[in-house]
């Protein structure tokens, strides 16, 4: 179902005649599909992240800040941690607003950072992508990154300390890429941080290499990071992380690489479950090939021949955002959810089980994905797919998974699902117990209702919950109360935030199918208390969903 604004809005001063012209072309159209009265949110500007790009560049290099993920310190401490895909890893002080640059993982070229072979200029998903806090944070110190790096690149695997006095680095060792069939570009590295002084704005202890796996290409990298927060000691799921890893590229290509996702022998394309630490559910696991991490017995395919055993689920192309939702009445009613962003039709929000299988590179959303052209096709009347161990070995069929929301690259969709929430503050009352979801480029802002998407988990392909529109009422800081106005996506605020900060692309930089010239790139953020923020990478800009 698709819901459209209600009515027009006022555009900013600040729009350029051309994406004033796009964005009125792009409300009009919505217009003309089904009425509904969005939910009208206020969002109120909170930090500005220090520029790592520039405002004349293009592409990446034409982000102000490049920021991907926020994330409140845990045991109130005070401070979020916001790392930026340029290289920085920042605190930002809830009080005071102000960014310090905690680590940095850019060392590529003359770059004073940890990594000699970051890329992060090339690709829309490179550098220094995801970080997560230990559930037993404030005991132990320990973290986890995901960062890429370029093989070819000149320089070294390990880290160069020489700007953090206070990371020990001897003992550091790299472990052996774990093998992607097909041609490789980049690895995507796990890696342990352990601070010894978390009460300190600096680095200070060591890191540990936990693994990194080789993608065919420079998209859908590892891309996200997340423990269960329902888990308690004891727990079998205490402390396990899951990691959602992109298919590399490999699944519209039209060589044998396609198949990657679908294959078992592989970690692209998939969820996993690992327990980093080694002393941990000693009895009920087992150690990992490269000795670094162990993998739970209960896992899926740990006695299948030939399959990896660190595969929770899979068949996804690119699941960058994974969200754990638990309702507060009932700790063990909580659900793993992962946002994958389609190829050529489809945006979607699966339910993730264990041992499932999503269908790419065979589905997209909720319609068949045809090899090796990516032709789109009704399902088939047998609605199955073969259980692939290896580009050789098949055992068995399953049935695919389906999405329990999805939405199209159309002028009232757009190209990217940026991921979402399921809010669960006080602040937003009309909200709570939604979904609130948005797209990367077009800026567009949805919610859900969450018992819906529950409802709606039931490998049905028809069966989807519905999409409402949220709209956003914005002013920039500093005008009077009377600039508020109502905007039907993030686009504009972002626009008008980029040239408030120096930009001089008039459309935004960047480009994509649906959005044309520029790109919005928004991602979604929650704090401790189930608040909700909004990070636009364009102009580097967080901001808070107020009222």
């Amino acid at each position: 179902m698709q819901h459209a604004p209600s009515r027009a809005v006022s555009p900013r001063s600040s729009l350029t005649a051309s994406s004033h012209a796009r964005w009125l072309t792009l409300l009009l159209f919505a217009m003309t599909l089904h009425a509904d009265t969005p939910l009208v949110l206020q969002l109120d500007d909170y930090a500005t992240a220090p520029l790592t790009g520039s405002p004349t560049g293009e592409g990446n290099l034409g982000s102000l800040a490049r920021i991907n993920m926020m994330r409140e310190e845990p045991g109130g401490a005070g401070r979020f941690f916001v790392n930026d895909l340029n290289g920085p890893l920042y605190i930002l002080d809830k009080k005071t607003r102000a960014f310090t640059t905690y680590l940095d993982f850019n060392g590529r070229g003359d770059r004073p950072g940890l990594f000699d072979k970051l890329p992060f200029v090339a690709g829309f998903a490179n550098g220094f992508i995801s970080f997560q806090f230990d559930p037993d944070y404030r005991r132990n110190g320990i973290f986890y990154t995901i960062h890429l790096e370029e093989p070819e690149a000149p320089g070294s695997t390990l880290p160069d300390a020489t700007h953090v006095p206070g990371l020990k680095v001897d003992g550091y060792t790299t472990t052996a890429p774990i093998v992607t069939p097909g041609t490789i570009e980049r690895e995507a590295v796990v890696i342990e941080w352990t601070d010894t002084n978390i009460a300190d704005d600096t680095f200070e202890g060591r890191a540990r290499e936990l693994m990194r796996v080789q993608l065919n290409t420079r998209i859908h990298p590892m891309g996200d990071l997340i423990f269960n927060p329902a888990a308690r000691p004891g727990d079998p799921d205490w402390r396990v992380l899951y990691i959602g890893c992109g298919d590399g590229g490999a699944g519209e290509r039209r060589t044998a690489m396609r198949q990657n996702p679908q294959r078992l022998d592989t970690l692209v394309g998939k969820i996993l479950r690992i327990i980093p630490d080694l002393s941990l559910h000693t009895e009920t696991s087992l150690v990992s090939d490269n000795g670094r991490y162990r993998i739970p017995r209960d896992n899926p395919f740990v006695a299948t021949d030939g399959a990896k055993k660190e595969v929770w689920a899979y068949g996804f192309r690119n699941p960058h955002r994974l969200i754990w939702d638990i309702d507060p009445a009932n700790r063990t009613d909580n659900h793993l959810l992962a946002a994958s962003i389609g190829l050529h039709a489809w945006e979607a929000v699966y339910v993730v089980h264990k041992g499932a299988n999503y269908g790419y590179s065979e589905r997209e959303g909720t319609e068949r994905l045809q090899g090796p052209d990516n032709t789109m096709a009704t399902l088939p009347p047998v609605d199955e797919i073969p259980v692939r161990i290896s580009d050789t070995v098949s055992k068995g069929t399953v049935a695919p998974w389906y999405p329990v929301i999805e939405y199209p690259h159309t002028a009232a969709g757009g190209d990217a699902i940026a991921g979402g929430i399921v809010y669960r503050g006080k602040a937003l009352p009309a909200l709570r117990g939604k979904f609130i979801f948005g797209d990367i480029s077009t800026g567009r802002i949805w919610y859900a209702d969450y018992k819906e998407m529950l409802a709606a988990d039931d490998s049905d392909p028809s069966t989807l919950a519905a999409r409402h529109d949220v709209h956003l009422r914005w002013k920039a800081p500093g005008e009077a109360a009377t600039a508020l106005r109502e905007y039907p996506s993030a686009f504009p605020v972002v626009l008008a935030g980029y040239k408030r900060r120096g930009g001089m692309d008039p459309d935004l930089p960047g480009q994509s199918t649906v959005s044309g010239p520029g790109r919005a790139d928004i991602r979604f953020a929650v704090d401790a208390g189930g608040e909700l923020y909004l990070l636009s990478k364009v102009d580097g800009m967080i901001r808070a969903f107020t009222k």
